[in-house]
């Protein structure tokens, strides 16, 4: 019987080498001596005996045995050999009482390569099985900065706390947003029942995958895994049987299939142009109803001046969009359960719903998922999630002006600087600010301070108590705890607060657009026509943001700022002119004239003249947690351990 299995494995082997050949593709194993020569091999570390998932056992750790097996660790000598007696006792043995004894092999990039066992291996494969004991040593690549090295120390850190090595991510962060997805603290450890069931649901869920078609995509079970976890949860995908869970996958498999795409969002830097009306729209009167419109808003108009500004955006569409959109607004949505809210929104008939902050992204996720019909749009940047709009507004724009007011204002050189979250947009204002500052006063200097980690109040208190008196703070004004005045670019000494320049938000006319282009279906046409996920980043030139300016403000800084926001408004000025040094002294944008919005978005690096630095994700207040949780720059997320 052996005798036959080694027959089988044997044409297995042959019909690989055949069809690599055919394709010209290498017919021998890979070798790791030959990636990584001994006398050259970086840092190791001894794992111990660990499980081993045979699809990750690519090649042989030296040129040995190369000859013996095909690229699918099937045999290629031929049957009578010693080598195919000895295959077959081992076969015999699996068979018997099954392969106890561990292999040796070392693990590279999550690859193992056999050192001792090349046989167990094969028959193990032969047979289909899923994992063997292994004693392990792990070899450490090189920190180059490169997206391979930075992904697989993600993977070692997250493997040093959940010892699974099954699991595969493709995309930077995935690793950390899997532990927290999954209910663990950033530095937790698992336990072994944990990582059993773990293993189990992981299992379930990649038969359901593959089922749905995900052979069919380049992206890994794992990257589809995350995708599920941040719409259905962890705990539904427990209780969830093979049949459920791909029935959930079908209906969000537009937004699994966008995992495999390596610039999986498309920005909108503009309104699209408008359609004017047909004939017939302008001489029959419209008969259909209202389109009906939800605003979710996390906290109270009277708690939040953030929420305010966007119950006025609200107020505005109802007045000019009067009897063709009604609105309605739900608050405080974070008291309770956001998805229930939205769900009660959808059942009231509301077609299109707004949700105005980050921390509403996953119940709007789900929620759009489970209503195809109806428009969802969330008030965040750069979170590429293919059925749920995000939209937000270039502020950066507005902090270039009030840091080039603020540096030609300054006696000392020395600014300062109170920013909320550590989110995306929010680095691009802080450098906006620090470069307009820098280019009325060369030697100006920015001082960081995050209200997210000591308050508002007290990041200001710590300010002037450096003797620094102008200070850019909040983006709108906080209505809650007397922080009215902590808003905007102001001179702060002896207790007395001067406003001298602040950004504006103009959530009515971003409203608006968005739904005129809601009522002539260019919405849904600008969804249907890309398969990405589409973000709304509209700025001063759309008529989304601007600079007001106090009446003491002098002349000639008023004119200077009017003249660099017309600038900027017809889009010939840009604060992000290149190459810019950071802090570490890095240079950006080596060869470009001013740096891309994608590469402006994705900033999570402060230039050189600011002092201080992007919080890390414990020094956050909970709701800065919660925040940077669902839009947070990797610095200030839940970072990588040490190997």
């Amino acid at each position: 019987m052996s005798e036959s299995y080694y027959r089988e494995a044997l044409r297995l082997g042959q019909k690989d080498c055949a069809a690599r050949s055919a394709k010209g593709l290498s017919v021998s194993m890979p070798v790791l001596d030959e990636l990584l020569p001994p006398d050259r091999l970086p840092a190791t570390v001894d794992l111990g005996v660990v499980q081993v998932p045979i699809e990750r056992i690519v090649g042989i750790k030296s040129r040995g045995r190369v000859n013996a097996f095909a690229p699918n660790y099937m045999p290629i000598l031929e049957e009578g050999t010693e080598f195919s007696a000895k295959w077959s006792r081992l076969c015999e043995a699996h068979l018997e009482e099954g392969i106890r004894d561990p292999i040796v092999a070392w693990e590279y990039f999550n690859r193992f390569y056999v050192a001792e066992g090349n046989k167990r291996v094969s028959v193990l494969k032969f047979f289909g099985a899923v994992s063997v004991q292994a004693r392990v040593t792990r070899i450490l690549p090189e920190k180059d900065g490169s997206r391979e090295s930075e992904l697989y120390y993600e993977f070692a850190a997250f493997y040093k706390l959940s010892r699974v090595n099954f699991i595969e991510l493709s995309h930077p962060g995935g690793y950390a947003a899997l532990q927290t997805l999954l209910g663990k603290e950033a530095d937790e450890s698992w336990s072994e029942d944990e990582r059993r069931h773990f293993a189990s649901d992981y299992h379930y869920f990649t038969q359901a995958y593959l089922a749905a078609g995900g052979e069919k995509l380049q992206s890994t079970p794992g990257d589809a895994l995350l995708s599920y976890l941040q719409v259905y949860g962890y705990p539904a995908l427990r209780r969830a049987s093979a049949a459920e869970i791909k029935k959930n996958l079908l209906k969000m498999w537009e937004e699994v299939a966008l995992q495999q795409d390596e610039a999986p969002i498309e920005i909108k830097l503009s309104p699209a142009d408008e359609k004017k009306p047909g004939l017939l729209s302008r001489v029959l009167p419209g008969d259909s109803a209202p389109l009906k419109v939800a605003f979710l808003y996390d906290k109270s108009p009277e708690q939040s001046g953030w929420t305010l500004g966007h119950e006025l955006g609200r107020h505005h569409v109802q007045r000019v969009f009067e009897g063709r959109i009604q609105t309605v607004a739900y608050s405080r949505v974070m008291d309770g359960d956001p998805l229930a809210v939205i769900e009660q929104a959808v059942a009231d008939g509301c077609r299109m719903i707004f949700t105005t902050s980050p921390r509403l992204m996953q119940a709007s996720l789900r929620a759009a998922v489970e209503h195809p019909d109806v428009v969802i749009m969330n008030c965040s940047l750069n979170l590429s999630h293919r059925y749920v709009r995000s939209y937000y507004a270039r502020m950066y724009e507005a902090k270039f002006i009030i840091g080039a007011i603020a540096g030609s204002l300054t006696e000392s050189g020395r600014l300062g600087y109170v920013c909320d979250y550590p989110i995306y947009g929010q680095i691009a204002g802080i450098n906006a600010f620090a470069l307009g500052a820098q280019m009325t006063n060369p030697r100006a200097e920015v001082y960081l301070e995050w209200s997210s980690v000591k308050g508002a109040q007290q990041a200001v208190a710590d300010l002037t108590g450096q003797g620094i008196h102008l200070i850019s703070s909040q983006e709108t004004a906080q209505l809650a705890h007397g922080q009215r005045s902590s808003f905007g670019l102001s001179c702060i000494r002896d207790g007395e607060t001067q406003l001298l320049a602040w950004p504006v938000w103009r959530w009515g006319v971003y409203y608006e657009q968005i739904l005129r282009r809601m009522l002539d279906n260019t919405v849904r046409a600008e969804y249907q026509n890309s398969s990405k996920a589409l973000n709304y980043y509209w700025g001063m030139s759309a008529g989304v943001v601007d600079v007001r300016f106090a009446g003491t403000l002098k002349d000639g800084t008023r004119r200077l700022a009017e003249f660099l926001r017309e600038s900027v408004c017809r889009e010939v000025c840009s604060p992000f002119l290149t190459p810019l040094r950071t802090q570490s002294g890095e240079l950006v944008g080596v060869g470009e004239r001013m740096l891309g919005q994608d590469q402006i978005i994705a900033m999570d690096y402060l230039v050189e003249n600011v002092r201080g630095a992007i919080p890390a994700y414990d020094e956050l207040n909970p709701t800065g947690k919660a925040t940077v949780d669902s839009a947070g720059v990797r610095p200030a997320t839940k970072t990588a351990l040490e190997v």
